[in-house]
């Protein structure tokens, strides 16, 4: 069998069973073996430094219990403390129960600073380089909604142009997300608060949410995140704004570490056309 065909097969057995990380890998490396390409095949750049046995042993978050958790988050400061020279916090607030969040848009009110791109990519430990970004604002002809036509890429030194109008694309925390039924080892799933949430040491990496996502707000990890000490920050959350490892998927999570403590997001405060409203 082909490991193309294998790799399908172990996603259409998803439906009928919970597959886990452990045995998606497992059946996945032993039909490259059976064809004999495991050993000619170079070690994948995105994990082959990425899975310790400590790591590749440790359990689905929704498994772990207190000490479980005591153990993982008190593993990842340590690998922060010793790859970005900063000392942070992990934590793991609760959803609030009865509490569903949701954010409203006032596009006649967004002038296209990106000023929440950038607090964005500060709250959340985004790479800097190479860059991801989790909110994409786009310019687009005032009367036109031609995504197609789109431009992402303007210069935002002289906004809003005339003409012009911008709408910011996130993940939008779908009721029935797509990315999560895509997801073969269940790294990916909705909270009861409706924020869809990636447990980053349980994703493989396989790229199929990404593809699932109709708005594009899903990145892939492509490096090790670049930051520089001071550009840390260190009050990091284990489902959302901690340092993510290469070679996972990663995506907005509304600030869930602020949305838990049930106050706006960072971005709020530093937009002056204040035109996001976070709210339950």
């Amino acid at each position: 069998m082909k490991w193309t065909q294998r790799l399908r097969s172990l996603i259409e057995n998803r439906s009928n069973k919970k597959l886990s990380r452990r045995a998606f890998l497992k059946g996945l490396f032993a039909g490259g073996a059976s064809l004999g390409v495991a050993s000619s095949l170079p070690p994948s750049p995105y994990i082959s430094d990425r899975y310790t046995w400590e790591k590749f042993f440790q359990k689905h978050y929704k498994e772990m219990d207190p000490r479980d958790k005591e153990k993982v988050f008190s593993r990842i400061e340590r690998e922060t403390k010793k790859n970005y020279k900063t000392d942070v916090k992990i934590a793991d607030p609760a959803p609030i129960p009865g509490v569903k969040f949701v954010y409203c848009l006032n596009l006649s009110a967004c002038n296209g600073s990106r000023y929440c791109v950038k607090a964005c990519v500060e709250e959340n430990n985004q790479s800097r380089n190479p860059q991801i970004q989790y909110i994409k604002v786009l310019e687009l002809d005032r009367g036109s909604f031609n995504l197609e036509k789109s431009d992402r890429y303007y210069k935002g030194e002289s906004v809003p142009r005339e003409g012009k109008f911008y709408l910011p694309v996130q993940c939008m925390q779908c009721d029935n997300p797509p990315c999560v039924k895509a997801c073969p080892v269940q790294a990916t799933w909705k909270e009861p608060d409706g924020i869809v949430v990636i447990d980053y040491d349980w994703c493989i990496g396989c790229r199929y949410c990404q593809v699932a996502c109709p708005y594009e707000a899903r990145n892939f990890n492509l490096a090790d995140p670049v930051l520089e000490p001071q550009e840390v920050n260190p009050n990091q959350s284990y489902l959302s704004n901690r340092i993510r490892p290469r070679g996972v998927m990663e995506k907005c999570t509304f600030s869930l570490k602020a949305k838990k403590a049930f106050v706006l997001k960072e971005e709020l405060n530093t937009i002056p056309s204040f035109f996001y409203y976070f709210d339950d």
